[in-house]
């Protein structure tokens, strides 16, 4: 596993050669003022997917708790859906609980969380989105989010999860029948 783990206090300094991206930086500082260490892990790889972020940090696919933005078609507004990453997102059961909702693209993902798609962060939005927390992840007891960056995530527990965003969890995950 090749990782860089970077203290917030590291990543202001600007002699380290492992600084973290100005994203990166501001989830730190954002973490911190809301009680969490702010302990961004860099990856040597990519975090763009569920998959590359669980095999770098070597956790299970389902410990990775990825941002998705959708775009909500009656006022425009970003709704955030953190779902385990082995879980696909059911978009009528977002739908029934936020409103109509229609896929938000690169553009519209920069614009209301100021982050780039692969590094969306749970927090920190540049708008408040309506946000929604995939109840599978409440199972787990260590989730990894991503910090900003795609190559930058931070570790937190599930309860951690809710008291940052401010959200409760719900049923977002899509089931096969029988499941």
């Amino acid at each position: 596993m090749n990782l860089h783990s970077l203290s917030p206090d590291a990543a202001s300094s600007s002699d380290s050669c492992n600084a973290l991206p100005e994203a990166a930086q501001r989830v730190a500082r954002l973490l911190r003022e809301r009680g969490h260490s702010g302990h961004i892990v860099l990856l040597a790889e990519t975090g763009r997917t569920s998959a590359e972020a669980a095999a770098g940090l070597g956790c299970a696919v389902a410990q990775i708790a990825k941002s998705i933005l959708f775009r909500r078609l009656d006022d425009d507004a970003p709704v955030l859906v953190v779902a385990s990453g082995a879980n696909r997102v059911d978009e009528k059961k977002v739908a029934a609980q936020v409103g109509p909702i229609g896929r938000a693209d690169a553009k519209f993902v920069r614009e209301k969380t100021g982050y780039a798609i692969g590094g969306v962060c749970p927090i920190g939005h540049a708008v408040a989105p309506v946000t929604l927390i995939d109840a599978d992840l409440l199972a787990l007891d260590s989730l990894w989010a991503a910090a900003g960056h795609p190559h930058a995530v931070f570790n937190l527990s599930p309860e951690e999860l809710l008291a940052l965003t401010g959200a409760a969890a719900s049923e977002v995950a899509l089931r096969e029948p029988g499941e």
